[in-house]
């Protein structure tokens, strides 16, 4: 009777474990520079993405789940670091990756996410390889370098009208996909003479020796292809050397910190970046993220971070499974509404998007000329 007793017993706790609803928690990855010089956009990447768990979860997030997780990566912009925190990240578990930033540490970093076959979707690396691998589970937010390349060079032709460029790159993936690009849509009309090719290290933080060549030659414009605080502080040097050619820079130094660091020296300075149009969920979002991070603004990438994991999010719901090549298909076939814009993804993964020129104007970003439509705003 003891023995029988006990055999109630413990049958009645197994069926009282398997009566339980066990919690079951989503988790989205992320991969962005946390430390060293540009942390300032990968933590903007990081807190755009938590902002989008926030306000999907209030809006009763992900059915199945209970919980919807950030798990964070540093990708510190190395292609080495970058690979280990993805491998990382497979391990922990996660349905979808949000990231990277530099596309010298996203290149890599896909390579064993799509062995993984786990989603990624950068909101900020644009070069062209980035989807130009055939990776199915790869999707880009912002434009692509040759798309940017071809806007910058439209400006210089069309809107500057100018005669002679001097370049300036940090040798790494994104800034010489630039410059590259650059160079060769120049040469097709051959309209711009490129007097100067000149690298920087990133991380540098003086850059009088090459300022002062490239002010011997006195081109026209001079194109900063770098990284901030890079950016700002090639701006603020400029200024110093006595430097009048105009500068130009692309959407990496698009970031309030530009302006924030080089203050009047930024005055003037122009800049590649897509125009998100100006809706009420856009103004929602920037309301939430400010009042969540305590910040008066939003950082250029946590736009594109947010949106990344909405989309990301809003096709595991529809799709009713985490289950990648269905979620994938859900991504591809379906057009989204994000704070960015419209979200259209091409075969390759990447979105009709394209950059206007913005000037800086009165210590404000300012829209200032549509290479599409060569008109002036």
């Amino acid at each position: 009777m003891k023995r029988f007793g006990i055999f109630v017993l413990c049958l009645m706790v197994v069926v009282g474990f398997h009566g339980m609803a066990v919690a079951k928690t989503l988790k989205i990855g992320t991969l962005s520079p946390l430390t060293g010089p540009y942390a300032q956009d990968g933590t903007d990447i990081l807190q755009g993405a938590k902002t989008a768990v926030a306000v999907f979860e209030k809006a009763g997030g992900v059915p199945g789940y209970d919980k919807i997780e950030i798990v964070p990566g540093d990708s510190a912009c190395d292609g080495g670091k970058a690979t280990m925190a993805a491998n990382k990240l497979i391990n922990s578990g996660v349905s979808g990756v949000v990231g990277a930033y530099c596309s010298s540490a996203t290149i890599p970093a896909s390579v064993p996410l799509n062995q993984a076959n786990i989603i990624q979707i950068t909101p900020a690396s644009t070069h062209t390889d980035v989807t130009a691998r055939g990776f199915k589970q790869m999707f880009r937010m912002p434009p692509r370098d040759d798309v940017q390349a071809w806007s910058t060079v439209k400006f210089l032709e069309d809107g500057l009208k100018i005669k002679t460029l001097a370049l300036i790159d940090d040798r790494q993936t994104y800034t010489v996909g630039l410059t590259e690009n650059i160079t060769k849509f120049a040469k097709e009309k051959n309209k711009i003479d490129i007097v100067a090719l000149e690298h920087i290290t990133p991380g540098d933080k003086d850059f009088t020796a090459v300022l002062t060549k490239l002010k011997r030659l006195n081109p026209d414009v001079i194109y900063m292809g770098v990284y901030q605080p890079e950016g700002s502080l090639m701006a603020r040097q400029a200024k110093a050397l006595g430097i009048t050619a105009k500068l130009l820079s692309e959407d990496a130094v698009f970031h309030p910190k530009f302006i924030e660091v080089a203050g009047d020296s930024a005055e003037g300075a122009y800049l590649t970046f897509a125009k998100a149009p100006e809706t009420q969920e856009r103004k929602d979002f920037e309301d939430t993220y400010k009042k969540m991070w305590n910040v008066e603004t939003v950082g250029s990438y946590g736009y594109y971070a947010y949106d990344a994991a909405m989309i990301l999010l809003e096709s595991i719901k529809k799709t009713g499974t985490t289950d990648t090549n269905k979620v994938v298909d859900t991504l591809r076939a379906t057009t989204w509404n994000g704070v960015t814009g419209e979200i259209k993804f091409d075969e390759k993964g990447d979105r009709k998007l394209a950059h206007i020129i913005w000037v800086v104007k009165d210590g404000k970003f300012a829209p200032y000329w549509d290479p599409l439509t060569e008109k002036y705003f």
